[in-house]
């Protein structure tokens, strides 16, 4: 393949090897195709999620999806998108969050440092969701309750919910492929999805950044632009998120009806335009100041991009800003 010219095949089959590394992704930024690259990246994401739709849509028995990822995957925006591919199959999705089910916050569990864990399975009403989804399946009408994550509360608005025939659900949650919230429902009217980043990119060919480190990116760029969280709050908590996965969100991974690689081809490029300047403004007497450093050479690794050209229908815009499936 020649330096000087990036084809939409390159692409194709860069993705299909599942070989990411930095220097491919360099030289098609600097070649000026980086908007090429997003849009083909994007294509080919788009199109895995219409398969899965359709492998959905075919079964009638399927009344509800349940999408799970650790933190930062993108299940929010999957579960969107995955709501628009159903639409074009002539189904009617409904889409819902688990986090509106969360036991109000005096009641969370403690971890074992005593601090409310908010990473548990039990930091969610399981007895309610289970009777909630076993109503909806068997045609009856619930109340829908809203959790208001400023005052801890679950909150009801007079919002209901009753399934047609055509209708499906799309539930994305940390938990949702944990056979506890879901126990009630029979296995033929449940499809489950693993949404996350699979694709790693390497540095050389050898030395490669982990999917972890992308998740990171992604949460610290989030906190940061919607819940003022600053990138050491983040830090400080990354440990306790990730122990909370590998005890409650990665056992039932094999568990799934099907896999979704969230990641991006270009990402790294993209969240160095809004992870590098709050990891810049760090003081370097921070606590964990060494990991702010090793992020930021990580970052430095990569060619920056104008995030203006990415869709906003792009799984990566919930991190960046700019999705058009935020709340108004």
């Amino acid at each position: 393949m020649r330096n000087d010219r990036y084809t939409i095949h390159d692409y194709v089959s860069y993705e299909e090897r599942s070989m990411h590394t930095m220097p491919f992704i360099n030289k098609v930024i600097e070649s000026g195709k980086a908007a090429e690259m997003i849009l083909v990246t994007e294509a080919i994401q788009e199109k895995k999620l219409a398969k899965i739709a359709e492998t959905i849509a075919r079964d009638r028995d399927k009344k509800i999806v349940l999408i799970a990822g650790p933190s930062s995957s993108g299940k929010t925006s999957t579960s969107k998108r995955l709501c628009i591919q159903l639409m074009a199959c002539r189904r009617h999705p409904v889409a819902l969050s688990m986090d509106n089910w969360y036991v109000n916050r005096e009641d969370t569990p403690l971890g074992e440092d005593g601090k409310p864990d908010f990473e548990t399975i039990y930091s969610v009403d399981l007895p309610l969701f289970n009777e909630n989804l076993a109503d909806l399946v068997a045609g009856k009408e619930i109340s829908l309750p809203t959790y208001n994550f400023v005052s801890g509360k679950r909150e009801y608005n007079g919002e209901k919910l009753a399934l047609t025939e055509d209708m499906i659900l799309v539930i994305e949650g940390l938990h949702a492929l944990n056979p506890l919230v879901t126990e009630k429902i029979a296995p033929r009217n449940k499809f489950k999805i693993y949404a996350a980043p699979m694709s790693p990119i390497s540095l050389d060919g050898k030395k490669w950044i982990p999917t972890t480190v992308n998740r990171l990116f992604r949460r610290m760029s989030r906190d940061y632009q919607t819940r003022g969280r600053s990138p050491q709050q983040t830090i400080a908590e990354w440990n306790s998120v990730k122990r909370g996965e590998e005890k409650w969100i990665l056992p039932f991974k094999d568990d799934a009806d099907a896999l979704f690689d969230t990641s991006m081809l270009y990402e790294l490029a993209a969240l160095r335009k809004t992870a590098e300047p709050i990891l810049l403004a760090v003081p370097h007497d921070a606590p964990d100041y060494h990991i702010v450093e090793r992020l930021l050479d990580f970052l430095r690794f990569f060619t920056p991009i104008d995030i203006s050209q990415i869709p906003n229908t792009s799984l990566l815009r919930e991190f960046v800003g700019g999705s058009i499936f935020e709340p108004k």
